[in-house]
């Protein structure tokens, strides 16, 4: 009943007397050619990690975005208010729904020009209110993704600026620091295993281009990837410089992953000399997932602050 209703209102859209939109071709990631507007204006984003926060660094805020759901009962898109301070109470943006959970109906509401869907979704409940590309959010490189984004919404000039700070930013970094010589590790204990992110998403990126060294345990692992291990192999997870993630924006903070991975690994601390040198580090891990140039940024400082000598040394 629900997809008849958004059918009925997409053609009464369609029928409505409105000025003619440019258009160009464009190839989604499930090899579909779709003509879309050259310049949209009314976007539906169905991923607010990998596809919201990107168009809203890109300038582009859009009409509506799938989220989260926080215990309180409200709305909220991943690392979006943490990375530019939009989010659904600060913006003009629909919330759409969770997950999988997003109904065609109240994506037609918002009079979408573009839905832009991530890989858990079909396109085929979507394709009758407007144009549907299917963007690949399991590529190992989620950058790849920020790439297409300002291609779809023609903001590549400002995708090259903020590439051009990075890069001044990751130079730094590798001036300063002898990367090479020093080995970091990003874990955390998920599910009674020691999950280790050295590869993974933003600070993952950050790591590979400055050059860090890392744990022979996960130097096979490929980029965009994480691996799991068993807790007996914590000892090979140590590095000079080892953080531990928690989800911030859901509640939890530093001591829980603490507790986490001292109900994996009892006395945890005598396995990673990291921890005995006051060098296990924990940071949310919302910001060192999400792909946002502006995380990259902090994440870069972060690291120098934490891997250049202090006083004395």
């Amino acid at each position: 009943m629900k997809f008849a209703t958004a059918a009925l209102f997409a053609l009464a859209l369609a029928t409505m007397p409105v000025a003619a939109q440019e258009t160009r071709s464009f190839t989604d990631d499930d090899g579909r050619t779709v003509e879309i507007p050259a310049e949209p204006q009314r976007i539906a984003s169905l991923h607010d990690l990998f596809f919201s926060v990107p168009l809203i660094e890109l300038g582009v805020l859009p009409a509506g975005s799938h989220g989260r759901a926080a215990e309180d009962g409200s709305s909220f898109m991943r690392s979006s208010k943490m990375m530019t301070g939009v989010d659904f109470d600060t913006a003009d943006i629909a919330f759409l729904g969770t997950g999988t959970e997003i109904d065609p109906e109240t994506v037609a509401a918002i009079e979408p020009d573009l839905i832009i869907l991530s890989t858990n979704q079909d396109p085929e409940l979507f394709a009758h209110i407007a144009p549907t590309i299917l963007l690949d959010f399991d590529r190992s490189d989620k950058f790849e993704l920020y790439e297409r984004l300002a291609e779809i919404t023609g903001t590549q000039d400002r995708l090259a600026l903020l590439e051009a700070r990075y890069e001044q930013q990751i130079g730094q970094l590798r001036t300063l620091v002898d990367t090479g010589s020093t080995s970091v590790n990003v874990i955390a204990a998920v599910e009674g295993q020691i999950r280790s992110y050295r590869h993974f998403a933003a600070l993952g990126r950050v790591l590979d281009d400055a050059g860090f060294a890392m744990p022979e345990a996960v130097e096979q692992v490929a980029y965009g990837q994480m691996s799991d291990h068993s807790p007996e192999m914590l000892p090979t997870m140590d590095a000079d410089l080892v953080f531990v993630t928690y989800r911030a924006e859901m509640g939890e903070t530093p001591q829980d992953a603490y507790d986490l991975l001292e109900a994996t690994v009892p006395g945890y601390c005598a396995f990673l000399t990291a921890c005995q040198n006051g060098r296990l580090i924990a940071i949310p891990r919302d910001e060192t997932f999400v792909s946002s140039y502006g995380a990259l940024g902090m994440l870069t400082y972060t690291l120098l602050a934490l891997t250049t000598p202090p006083a004395g040394q």
